[in-house]
């Protein structure tokens, strides 16, 4: 076992001597650095920037190293540094410190974006707080305009996909972070968001053949005719997938999507967009999955968890979803 971890520990060391004198030669062949290579040589957006940010993670240089974590204020300053210390002439070299800054300004935005939405994870909702009470009636008003709500504790919470007659229960997995993104699914893509919840509440019965009875056995015949496409707790389904959609956040895979859409540093928005996006697209994959009943819920979650880790594990990808919610982010 020691070993085996020691030929290991030789290996990693091995393999980074010899990828930096690699980088060395290269240098010396192109007149070019690793920066200016990635810069160079490969297009805007999730394929540059993160090799910009593996270069820099991976650099022998503390100051290159600790680029990546600088306040967005400092981005200016950092490119400056980064462009001394390479001995890179910026009058020759104009379009690689532009670059270089909507590089910085992603992935420091994004680190900052962890922060913020790890805060409202982390804030737990306070009925006593008139700015939390306001906006939980915001989300009834949302999707259910024509139905008043009779009292703040009611059973017609469960309307809406709550578990009780009070939804600040339902919140503590997930802080405010999941009212937050329920209330922007609800004002900003409400034609969507009601008809979800129409879908959720009104379970569709699968269509059976007159000839199907031959194919089954009485038993089977008669549970058949009573199988549907069970619908879900809406409320409940978008605090799960906030869940989603912050582990894909703090594990990096949402990465390839930020990079790609946002030309600078990505924001709250952008992520309440992507989870107006995974709501649509998870309502699409339950009814396509057809699923026995609610108890199926955690493996269809993971089925659609998978597909879409598959999907960001290409440097191109984008959620890009065509309705109202992402109009005004979509060209930035």
């Amino acid at each position: 076992m020691i070993t085996r971890m020691f030929v290991q520990v030789c290996l990693y060391f091995y393999c980074k001597c010899l990828w930096r004198c690699l980088k060395f030669v290269v240098r010396k062949l192109t007149g070019q650095c690793e920066l200016q290579r990635i810069c160079y040589n490969t297009k805007p957006g999730a394929a540059r920037t993160m090799k910009i940010e593996a270069s820099l993670k991976g650099s022998k240089s503390k100051r290159l190293q600790t680029s990546v974590s600088v306040h967005p204020d400092a981005i200016e300053k950092t490119i400056d540094d980064i462009m001394e210390l390479k001995r890179i002439n910026p009058d020759i070299n104009p379009q690689l410190g532009v670059s270089l800054q909507a590089c910085l300004l992603q992935i420091v935005g994004y680190r900052n974006l962890i922060a913020e939405v790890e805060k409202l994870r982390r804030e737990m909702y306070d009925s006593e707080n008139p700015q939390h009470e306001e906006m939980l009636l915001k989300l009834w008003k949302c999707l259910k305009p024509n139905s008043p709500l009779k009292a703040r504790i009611s059973k017609q919470w469960c309307e809406i996909g709550f578990q009780g007659d009070d939804p600040k229960t339902d919140f503590r997995g997930m802080g405010l972070l999941g009212l937050y993104n329920l209330v922007y699914f609800a004002e900003w893509d409400t034609e969507i968001a009601q008809q979800v919840l129409s879908d959720s509440l009104q379970p569709k019965y699968r269509e059976v053949t007159k000839k199907a009875p031959s194919q089954f056995s009485k038993a089977e015949w008669e549970k058949k005719k009573l199988d549907k496409a069970i619908g879900y707790s809406f409320a409940i389904v978008g605090i799960n997938i906030t869940d989603l959609a912050y582990n894909l956040l703090v594990s990096g895979a949402l990465k390839t999507h930020f990079y790609n859409v946002a030309p600078e540093a990505p924001t709250l928005t952008h992520f309440q967009q992507t989870f107006c996006y995974l709501m649509h697209e998870f309502h699409k994959f339950w009814i396509e999955e057809d699923p026995l009943d609610i108890m199926e819920f955690n493996r269809v979650r993971e089925k659609f968890h998978k597909r879409l880790l598959k999907q960001l594990q290409n440097p191109e990808m984008a959620l890009c979803p065509h309705f109202a919610a992402s109009e005004s982010l979509i060209n930035m």
